[in-house]
């Protein structure tokens, strides 16, 4: 199935900002080509280390070495994409933007309304003629519209597709006797997590806590409730609160961690988890730093529901608005979008592929069919919906209503009290 249009769907963030500030920027970050030096330009990005930052830098490397009309800067924004878009906002509002930068799919919308911009097609048209058909060539229509912003204008091309799936730890699964054939449903997780907390001296599981509500959705939706609907936070009704108090459960007795981010993560990484919910995109993290052997499995539905697991990952947008910079900003778009860098996109993340012709590299294609872990986010992409679109200008802070909301359930809140009340104060905060 086709990934489906309501996939644009983005998060909103805070009130008030002033576009005015945006249309005096010398939107680079950089400073345009001299006649004896490249375009400098700046290339804003939220991978860490353990998420793709080193091929980041590889890539960059890579390309300023291979020509010297345009150099690349690569800057690290801490936060993921929530603090990207929170530092690109504090820059705007002074004038200064970088070249080109990466936003997550759920604030594509906040984006398009709130920055300047300048849309790919616009730039080949004016300054790359010669890669009139690129975006035709490179994507599929129901993949490039992820860039897309809701009144069907461009906004940036698709780069990143991430699904959340869940890494095992076979030699604690093997230890504790859990079939991971058996793993099909969220009880079925949560009954393996009890059988390795009670026989082993490992937890049983680990749903990764970022700063963000995506793995809480993929759970809340897998089991028949909705984040959003008709434009209003819907997560309170019997399913969504049947959801978090499975989860308070979990931690309560024993089988899963409330953990910070990077505590979750490390533990999974040291050998001390069975199972982590995460992002596809912690493959490379995992393959090369866990001492044990890593597989990893879809991420269920709760029994008798269906699966649900929303979109991650982002488009790139330029956001240069000087010719000589919108134009360099175009050319390293199009290296990074080269099937070789793709390919290397691919393996150094675990991001699914963006672009059409991203198999002609024989290494992704050995890697989508015979990697232990890649392939568990290939198995349900017709189930993908949108990472929940709160409407209006307050999307972060519903957001952050949300990741409080997480964190008071598994201290042990009363669940019934705490998920309407926080359904109540995001709508109306949205209204």
């Amino acid at each position: 199935m086709k990934l489906k249009k309501w996939l644009l769907s983005g998060l909103t963030l805070l009130t008030g900002l002033s576009l005015a500030a945006c249309g005096n920027s010398s939107g680079g970050g950089g400073e345009s080509a001299s006649s004896d030096g490249p375009v400098e330009i700046e290339y804003w990005y939220p991978n860490a280390d353990t998420q793709g930052g080193q091929t980041v830098t590889e890539l960059i490397n890579e390309f300023n070495e291979s020509q010297d009309e345009v150099h690349v800067t690569g800057v690290f924004q801490s936060g993921m994409y929530q603090g990207l878009m929170q530092n690109l906002q504090t820059n705007a509002a002074a004038g200064q933007v970088p070249a080109l930068v990466q936003i997550g799919w759920s604030y594509r919308e906040y984006f398009a309304n709130n920055f300047e911009y300048s849309q790919p097609q616009e730039i080949i048209d004016n300054l790359s003629s010669e890669d009139s058909s690129f975006i035709t060539d490179k994507f599929e229509e129901n993949i490039y519209s992820l860039a897309t912003a809701n009144d069907d204008s461009q906004v940036g091309l698709p780069y990143s597709l991430s699904v959340p799936v869940i890494y095992l730890n076979m030699d604690i699964l093997n230890e504790a006797g859990v079939n991971k054939d058996d793993l099909k449903t969220w009880e079925d997780i949560r009954e393996a997590a009890q059988t390795i907390s009670e026989k082993t001296d490992h937890t049983g599981l680990y749903i990764q806590e970022a700063e963000d509500n995506w793995n809480i959705q993929s759970m809340v939706e897998s089991n028949g409730s909705q984040m959003l609907k008709d434009g209003k936070a819907a997560f309170a009704d019997d399913k969504g609160k049947e959801t978090y108090q499975f989860y308070q459960d979990m931690v309560e007795e024993g089988s899963a961690i409330h953990a910070s981010g990077e505590d979750g993560q490390q533990a999974f990484i040291s050998g001390n988890i069975g199972m982590w919910h995460q992002t596809i995109a912690q493959r490379t993290n995992v393959m090369n730093n866990a001492n044990f052997e890593a597989v990893a499995i879809p991420s269920p539905a709760f029994e008798g529901e269906e699966i649900n697991k929303p979109a991650g990952g982002s488009m790139l947008v330029v956001t240069a608005q000087d010719d000589d910079q919108q134009l360099a900003a175009w050319k390293f778009m199009k290296f990074l979008y080269e099937p070789d860098n793709i390919a290397a996109w691919t393996k150094g993340t675990g991001y699914v592929p963006p672009t059409k012709d991203a198999s002609d590299n024989e290494e992704l294609q050995a890697l989508i069919k015979d990697d232990k872990i890649f392939p568990a986010a290939y198995a349900n992409l017709e189930n993908l919906v949108p990472w929940a679109p709160f409407p209006g200008n307050s999307g972060m802070q519903a957001e952050q209503m949300l990741i409080d909301l997480k964190d008071r359930v598994l201290g042990g809140a009363d669940v019934d009290t705490e998920v309407q009340k926080t359904q109540d104060e995001i709508n109306q905060l949205i209204k």
